[in-house]
């Protein structure tokens, strides 16, 4: 069996959609006429730069190999052009091609992929969701300014809607702006809207769920821990990647100053990264995303090395539901398994790009029993939504925090 061809589809999102602008998957042909589909989580290039680079990335380290031999295609990838170090880039394209090589070797072996990474340790996936209104806009209401993120009645209103479909934790990011020239010291107002949005949170759902405090890497370990300070009474169970990604001593300082667990990983890379992360004590929740960490087996290797630290594994999701079902296909199998991030209950455009769709019952993900990851995009539908727009799939702002 051989990788005999590769397409890539950039698939735009509608309006208001969560999961970001648009969506980047690859499909791979065997020789034999398996196909199997993979996504990545790249942010750094823009959508046609990205697919071209999976479609090098392809040409150059995967085509005439056989997708089963994942070890040999990782060391081509991790060391192409001299480099053998974490890169970003290349690992989301490796990371989307990988994951499509295992839903070639499920499909053709008659199994999900977690039957053949170890097996399934949970019979259901605990999720979260972000506080997405109700409704499925993620933008502040056109007249008065309030959302989800700056009104603590809107924040708890929100919440108990989820947590009345079942959830049992939910995550808002109140803290603040976060821009290019982070970390910054928060302001005053942001430490007092964020514990006032924690506190209305935690009244409305008591010990129903878990809150989950999002931030973006925007601050200081100094300003990080002013701010833990304020929502500590209302037990967050993870305060999520308090400062930038790139210095893991200076998360490792934060994490010294606060009870609250320290989450992060959705912008880190290959075991290297964590295994450093993880040896300073920086984290005690990691959240790799698996269109960008190293696709499925090398975020096994992520998590067994977090288990060694008592550490806990909780994928993180902010693209399409095929990264999303690699993220359940290892979850599945990992034993030291916390939580996974579901976008709402899967339904929306998610599920309109799937044939059959992921499902959430009573706030579990229900794992798939379909051979390999246990999706299949439509095509159709994938053609009919191409994206042609400048814009990166995520970004930051360009103008440093002012007070005031």
């Amino acid at each position: 069996m051989k990788i005999a061809d590769v397409e890539t589809f950039i698939v735009g999102t509608p309006e208001g959609a969560p999961g970001g602008r648009y969506f980047i998957f690859v499909k791979l042909t065997t020789d034999g006429g398996v196909t199997g589909w993979g996504e990545a989580y790249g942010a750094s290039f823009g959508p046609k730069v990205m697919a071209a680079a999976i479609e090098d990335a392809a040409a150059r380290h995967l085509a005439g190999h056989d997708p089963h031999d994942i070890e040999a295609f990782f060391r081509r990838c991790y060391s192409s052009g001299f480099t053998q170090r974490p890169d970003l880039s290349m690992m989301a394209c490796y990371s989307a091609l990988e994951m499509a090589c295992w839903d070639i070797v499920g499909k053709e072996a008659g199994k999900p992929v977690w039957k053949l990474i170890g097996g399934r340790v949970h019979e259901a996936l605990r999720s979260y969701t972000y506080l997405y209104p109700a409704k499925g806009s993620i933008y502040p209401d056109e007249t008065s300014g309030r959302s989800v993120y700056n009104d603590p009645e809107l924040a708890a209103e929100n919440a108990v809607h989820w947590v009345e479909q079942g959830f049992t934790a939910v995550k808002f990011d109140p803290a603040g702006p976060y821009t290019i020239f982070d970390p910054h010291q928060p302001l005053l107002t942001d430490i007092e809207r964020s514990a006032a949005m924690v506190k209305a949170v935690r009244e409305a759902v008591g010990t129903r769920a878990d809150i989950l405090f999002g931030t973006h890497g925007q601050f200081t370990p100094s300003g990080a821990a002013r701010m833990a300070k304020a929502i500590e009474p209302y037990d967050p169970l993870w305060f999520e990647e308090p400062v930038p990604p790139d210095m893991p001593e200076a998360m490792a300082e934060f994490a010294r100053k606060t009870s609250i667990p320290v989450a992060t990983g959705e912008r880190l890379t290959t075991k290297y990264e964590f295994a450093r992360l993880l040896a300073l004590g920086a984290a005690q929740i990691i959240q790799p995303d698996l269109g960008r960490s190293g696709g499925i087996w090398e975020t096994r290797k992520i998590a067994a090395i977090a288990e060694v630290h008592h550490a806990l594994v909780a994928p993180h999701c902010y693209c399409g539901p095929v990264a999303a079902a690699a993220n359940i296909q290892l979850a599945a199998s990992t034993p030291n398994f916390l939580i996974l991030e579901a976008i709402k209950d899967w339904g929306g455009f998610h599920a309109e790009l799937l044939k059959v769709p992921l499902k959430v019952d009573n706030g579990y993900t229900i794992i798939p029993e379909a051979p390999g990851l246990g999706v299949e995009p439509d095509e159709a539908v994938l053609r009919a939504h191409p994206h042609d727009g400048p814009h990166l799939h995520l970004g930051m702002a360009e103008k440093p925090v002012l007070p005031g």
